[in-house]
């Protein structure tokens, strides 16, 4: 898991909400997801709460399991 900066706190909530709507839209559970992603339940719970920074080999995981695109965690909502 890669620490955050409290500056990208925000950010990295946004981020996570991102992962959350993909995730029920799929409607997967987050340890379904974890599963799929070949991760930990917790790092998922982590990545939804805005915890924890993510790696790029993360993130396409998630993309590929929830058939998006990396620009879609990013397409922050206000």
């Amino acid at each position: 898991m890669i620490q955050l900066k409290a500056e990208y706190k925000n950010l990295y909530e946004k981020f996570g909400l991102n992962v959350v709507y993909y995730r029920k839209r799929k409607k997967l559970t987050q340890l379904q997801l974890a599963e799929l992603a070949d991760i930990d339940r917790s790092h998922i719970s982590a990545i939804e709460l805005g915890n924890v920074g993510v790696s790029f080999d993360v993130i396409f995981k998630l993309c590929e399991v929830l058939d998006i695109k990396p620009k879609d965690l990013f397409d922050f909502r206000d």
